[in-house]
């Protein structure tokens, strides 16, 4: 396709070289990680992130300069390339909801192409074989702090119309937990319609100790013993998600548009654990994308030194202030955008 070609040609012209560049205080350099020869690492004077181009795009760690890296790592299966079989790797990666067997376990196994502007590494995958999509990925880290903006895009490059929404995916490492806000409380009988929609799976079991349901926040937290797995879907409006690790907190923002369809019962929120790890994602609105429309989900995320206690009384003292602190800089938060544009076309 002529907009593929296109694309390509620019990336050739534009490869970054393995030296590291600046961008006021973001550096962006080429370095082996996991058994990967070539990813890239992008840090500012706070904090790190190291993208994989040989297999993804997956991001593999973000973390504190010199401290813990917030997401797990599969050590059986980093530095693997090629195959038909999906892994997960670990890290954070995007799928195509809803999920479905095998469309969304497509693999993400063969090397990705890039393009480092100064400001922001973007990331192409090749279209998916079984399912014509590609999936592609722009990362910007600020200058200074620790906020990340992650701006997730799936094309349709299929002849015909697909309906699917672009689904971000955090895989963190062991033995944390999960914080998730619920929508506010209001008085009976002055507010009448429900609220707090969420949505349980087969496997969901509600009496599960590592589960804790509180008035104001729901809590899930990751459990090495743990036999089965688990994994609830939220309408989250107010649009943000944590994660407590070791006096760490990794908070993460997304969108939500009260006039979309979400997937899952309409739920733009999710988590999911297993004795390995536990994920924290968000979903874009579902889109009929025609052929060549694209449909996007953008994440900020934030790093923080600070313990959070376990009741609501301690969460809301030690989360929510930490929570208003990136208001600012993860606007504009809503709604989550999709495109749907026609083929490129011309000589």
């Amino acid at each position: 396709m002529l907009l593929k070609s296109a694309v390509i040609a620019c990336l050739i012209l534009l490869l970054p070289v393995a030296h590291p560049a600046r961008a006021g205080a973001v550096v962006m350099e080429t370095i082996p990680y996991g058994g990967w020869p070539r990813c890239i690492r992008l840090s500012n004077p706070d904090v790190e992130l190291v993208v994989t181009t040989d297999v993804g795009p997956r991001i593999m760690r973000y973390g504190f300069k010199g401290g813990q890296n917030l997401f797990k790592e599969f050590r059986d299966q980093t530095g693997k390339t090629g195959g038909k079989e999906w892994r997960i790797y670990g890290g954070h990666r995007m799928w195509h909801a809803p999920e479905a067997q095998p469309r969304s376990y497509a693999p993400d196994n063969d090397p990705v192409q890039y393009h480092w502007n100064g400001v922001s590494l973007c990331m192409f995958q090749n279209t998916e074989p079984s399912t014509g999509i590609a999936k592609e990925m722009v990362i910007t880290l600020a200058p200074t702090g620790t906020h990340v903006t992650v701006r997730h895009t799936l094309v349709n490059n299929n002849l015909w119309t697909i309906r699917t929404a672009a689904w971000a995916m955090t895989t963190m490492a062991q033995n944390g937990r999960a914080i998730f806000p619920q929508e506010p409380e209001k008085p009976y009988p002055a507010y009448l319609p429900p609220a707090r929609p969420m949505t349980l799976w087969h496997y969901t079991d509600m009496s599960d100790a590592r589960w804790t349901w509180g008035r104001r926040f729901i809590q899930l937290q990751q459990d090495p013993r743990a036999k089965n797995p688990e994994k609830i879907a939220l309408r989250n409006s107010l649009g943000w998600s944590a994660y407590a690790l070791n006096g760490q907190v990794f908070l993460k923002r997304f969108g939500y548009d009260a006039c979309a369809d979400y997937p899952d019962f309409g739920c733009n929120n999710a988590t999911f654990t297993n004795a390995d790890m536990i994920e924290i994602e968000s979903l874009g609105p579902l889109t009929d994308l025609a052929p060549g429309g694209k449909a996007e989900c953008t994440e900020h995320w934030f790093l923080f030194q600070k313990e959070v206690g376990k009741d609501d009384e301690a969460i809301e003292r030690d989360l929510l202030p930490l929570v208003g602190q990136t208001e600012e800089g993860s606007r504009p938060l809503n709604p989550n955008r999709a495109e749907v544009m026609g083929k490129e076309t011309g000589s």
